[in-house]
């Protein structure tokens, strides 16, 4: 399991937050969470729910993994250690509420929205900005948006779009020499109590498009979306294949 150098796991405390995906616990140290990966399974912004058998168990070692990875490739995570099956013990971060979509090739809402075919190589990578907001859908905006609604500084908007751009290249290395194509994927930032900016959340199935790179098998949660089967065999093949070598 990664750790940072973890002497003493602090004591969890109460429940903080708990979304569609994971519960987050206050500690014994306030500068530490413990987040707990939950089956539960959502799509559409939660208008169609169900559950994926052991999904947090995969999405929390696959995050762990590649967080793991990022961070020895010098981008900061929140991530301090793997503690079981499902959690992990992060630092304390306070979310920046800007969602960050890269784009390699089109695929789902965006092949809607411009009428384009799934599949078609987007180059340069398209990079957008969406609202995080269940509420609202995840609206999408620009840079101009984001600042006059306070959302983030036009610096942390510099820093977040260099930070999603090199965690494409290393993800999209590390993916390729596990023969999967990665096609899109979400991430979310945070603010520690000092100020840092660092990568939260999760990277995993359910946050990345991932297709066989000679099938084209769809490995991620659009097996749920749009019911194709096979949703749990399909993330056990992408946990097997990330922890290859």
């Amino acid at each position: 399991m990664y750790s940072q150098g973890v002497n003493h796991v602090p004591q969890r405390l109460t429940l903080r937050y708990e979304g569609k995906a994971k519960k987050v616990y206050n500690t014994s140290s306030p500068d530490l969470y413990i987040v707990e990966f939950k089956d539960d399974a959502t799509a559409f912004n939660a208008q169609k729910r169900g559950t994926i058998a052991n999904k947090g168990v995969v999405n929390n070692a696959v995050t762990a993994c590649l967080l793991s990875y990022l961070e020895a490739h010098g981008v900061p995570t929140h991530l301090v250690a793997q503690l079981s099956e499902r959690e992990q013990l992060v630092k304390a971060v306070t979310i920046i509420p800007v969602e960050v979509v890269v784009r390699n090739l089109a695929a789902g809402s965006f092949a809607k929205r411009y009428g384009v075919d799934e599949g078609l190589p987007l180059q340069p990578p398209v990079l957008e900005w969406c609202l995080k907001s269940d509420a609202l859908q995840d609206p999408p905006m620009n840079d101009d948006t984001a600042v006059a609604l306070g959302l983030a500084t036009p610096e942390q908007l510099d820093e977040l779009r260099a930070l999603s751009r090199r965690v494409n290249a290393l993800l999209s290395d590390f993916f390729a020499a596990r023969r999967l194509r990665l096609i899109d994927f979400k991430l979310e930032f945070g603010l520690t109590a000092t100020g840092q900016l660092l990568l939260a959340d999760e990277i995993s199935p359910d946050t990345c498009r991932l297709w066989d790179a000679q099938t084209g098998e769809k490995l991620d949660k659009d097996r749920f979306r749009r019911d194709l089967g096979r949703v749990e065999e399909a993330y056990q093949e992408v946990l097997r294949r990330v922890m290859e070598g």
